[in-house]
Parts: C-alpha cells; sequence; structure tokens
C-alpha cells in the first residue's frame, strides 16, 4: 500500500492546531530517494510569514545517538578497529581498574551497560570538558552490565569518547568526513550554527535566563557543557539529509560509509528476553511487534524516524515540541499515528 500524503497533512496539522508543536516536516522513501514529503504550520510563531520548509534546521537531540555515534561505531567496526564484544578496557587501556572496563561495546548500544541512567555533567564533574570526560568514564556502574534494559544518554556519551580514543580525531570531525560527507549530508553539522543559518532553525525551548527561545544552539544540557560536541546530542540537520542518511541504510555500500553488514546486525533484537527490547542504539517502533523488524529513534526536541528493510522504506518526522510543553504524550500520539500511516 502507498501511504496516503492527505491524511498524513491532516494528522500533522491537527498538531498544530492543538498546540503540540508550531510546525512539522516530513518525508518518507526508500532506497532511491523521497516518495513523499510536505510541511504544515510555522517555523516559528512569533514570525506568521516564514511557514515550515522542507529546508527547516532542527536541533536533531537524541537522532544525534544515530546519525553520528552509531554510524561512526559501524565504520570502526567495519574497519576492524573493535568488535562489539570488545571490552572497553582492552580498546581503551587506561579504564583499566575502573568499574566501565569490562563493559563491551554491544552492551552499550543495547543499553544493557548498567551504566549511571542521568547525565547530571555539571553537577557531578564541572564544566571542566576533561575533567567531564574522566567523570563519565570512571563513575561506577549502577548495576552489573547484561541485567537490564535501561535507556540512557551515557551510553552514546562513551561510545563517542571510545571512538575519538580509537581515531585520535574529534567527534564532528570524524563522522563528517567518515560519514556525512561520503553520503551527501551537507546539511548536517554540530552546533552552534553560524548566524546565516539560524533563521532557518526551528527554536526549541524558552530560556528563563536569555528570556528567549533557543535557536541554532543546542538544547541539551550535557551537549552545551561539552562545548556543542558530544555523543548524545548536540547534531543540527534537515529532512533531505535525513532521508540521504536513511536511503542509505537501505542501500548501504552506495556510498562509502558502513557497511550492508553493520545495519543488518543493528536492526535486529541483541537483548534476548531482556525488555525492552533493542536492538543496537535502534529500538523496535511503538506498536508494533519486534519481528516485524521496523525500528525507530526520536529526539528529546521533538525529531524521529523509522527505517523499515522488510517493508523497504524509511519515514521521517521533524517537529519542535519543546516550544509549548514537554509533555511527551500529544507528540507519541502523533508519532505513532503517523508512523501508522507512514508504513500501511
Amino acid at each position: 500500500m502507498t501511504p496516503d500524503p492527505d491524511r498524513i497533512d491532516h494528522l500533522l496539522r491537527q498538531g498544530v492546531q492543538q498546540k503540540v508543536y508550531p510546525g512539522a516536516t516530513w518525508a518518507i522513501g526508500d532506497a532511491d530517494g523521497i516518495r513523499l514529503a510536505g510541511s504544515c504550520g510555522l517555523l516559528d510563531p512569533t514570525e506568521p510569514d516564514h511557514p515550515m520548509s522542507q529546508d527547516a534546521v532542527f536541533d536533531l537531540a537524541s537522532l544525534t545517538k544515530i546519525i553520528a555515534v552509531w554510524s561512526v561505531i559501524g565504520l570502526l567496526l567495519d574497519q576492524e578497529r573493535l568488535t562489539l564484544d570488545d571490552p572497553l578496557g582492552t580498546l581503551m587501556p587506561d579504564l583499566n581498574g575502573y568499574q566501565l572496563a569490562p563493559v563491551t561495546v554491544r552492551q552499550l548500544l543495547t543499553h544493557t551497560a548498567g551504566v549511571p541512567l542521568r547525565a547530571n555533567l555539571r553537577n557531578l564533574y564541572g564544566t571542566d570538558p576533561v575533567q567531564i570526560r574522566h567523570g563519565i568514564l570512571r563513575e561506577p556502574l549502577h548495576r552489573p552490565p547484561g541485567q537490564a534494559v535501561e535507556y540512557t544518554d551515557r551510553a552514546a556519551l562513551i561510545l563517542g569518547f571510545l571512538a575519538e580514543h580509537l581515531t585520535g580525531t574529534p567527534l564532528d570531525q570524524l563522522v563528517r568526513t567518515g560519514i556525512w560527507q561520503p553520503i551527501g549530508m551537507s546539511a548536517t553539522r554540530f552546533g552552534p550554527l553560524p548566524a546565516d543559518l539560524v533563521p532557518r532553525c526551528a527554536p526549541t525551548e524558552h530560556d528563563d535566563e536569555t528570556g528567549t527561545f533557543r535557536r541554532g544552539a543546542v538544547h541539551d544540557f550535557s551537549a552545551r557543557v561539552l562545548g556543542g560536541v558530544c555523543g548524545s546530542a548536540g547534531v543540527f540537520s534537515t529532512v533531505a539529509d535525513l532521508a540521504k542518511f536513511l536511503q542509505h541504510l537501505l542501500e548501504p555500500g552506495a556510498a562509502k560509509a558502513f557497511s550492508p553488514g553493520w545495519v543488518q546486525e543493528s536492526l535486529r533484537i541483541h537483548t534476548g528476553d531482556l525488555r525492552p527490547a533493542w536492538g543496537l542504539f535502534w529500538h523496535p517502533a511503538s506498536g508494533t511487534d519486534p519481528l516485524d523488524g521496523l525500528y525507530r529513534h526520536y529526539g528529546f526536541t521533538g525529531t524521529g524516524m523509522w527505517i523499515s528493510p522488510k517493508k523497504e522504506r524509511w519515514a521521517v518526522l521533524l517537529t519542535s515540541k519543546l516550544y509549548y510543553s514537554r509533555d511527551r504524550q500529544p507528540l507519541r500520539e502523533i508519532r505513532n499515528a503517523f508512523r501508522a500511516l507512514a508504513f500501511a
């Protein structure tokens, strides 16, 4: 079946009317590119003459975990610089003697590593990036690895540090040259955005300290304290660039980024009988059977993307739901309805 663009547009316009978000932009496609796309609402409610458009730039929040960290780990795996079951202490000898040393790459990618759930970087480690890195890597585990699936930003932070250690290259440079440029993602970058791109950026949350909405600078506090670049958040992008990324997932090897094997390995369950089920940084889509092979990842700012090799289809939905509220339920309902329409 072909998704109905009119029903999708009606659904997303309801979200605008109900003030779930000021506007939304979306795309659905396959290995050949975008098949359907649309936008509705406003980029910024204070600019009523500036409608949402396909070239709008969004703070991706936790989609950074996929398009930066997951991608780079796949690249390093293809280059045989690591394996999924390597203990971190083997890859980063300075971790030996700390509780993180026996944790494996696979356990971090499946959120079963047992690392602390909350980042709280400034409160725990201060504002010096070097001290923050040391603190994250030396923090005791809060439970033994492999016991439970617990989603945490720390997994991506640690894997970002690992990638930098193994390559001697900052994460932003590593992912730009190794992933985004080969795929053709020219509009994707870590923030803060240059001044000429800020007018195209969807504002996120009101900042009480400045009295303005945050726009062009990352919303996530962990990313801010680390200068805008880290494994868990910080990337800005457009629906067109994310379309290129997801297109590559359905036809990896067409560009010199990660391989088909990495995609296949990631989009299957790695957590056994533990619940919720996870692949490698990808989660079975809400409301679907894990055996269906439809995976997704969301960002706290209101972003989301889905991929189904079985249906040979992908979808992207970008909103800025933090503009009005941190309440997750209204957007959760819209996301689930969008996913159902996109993969009908």
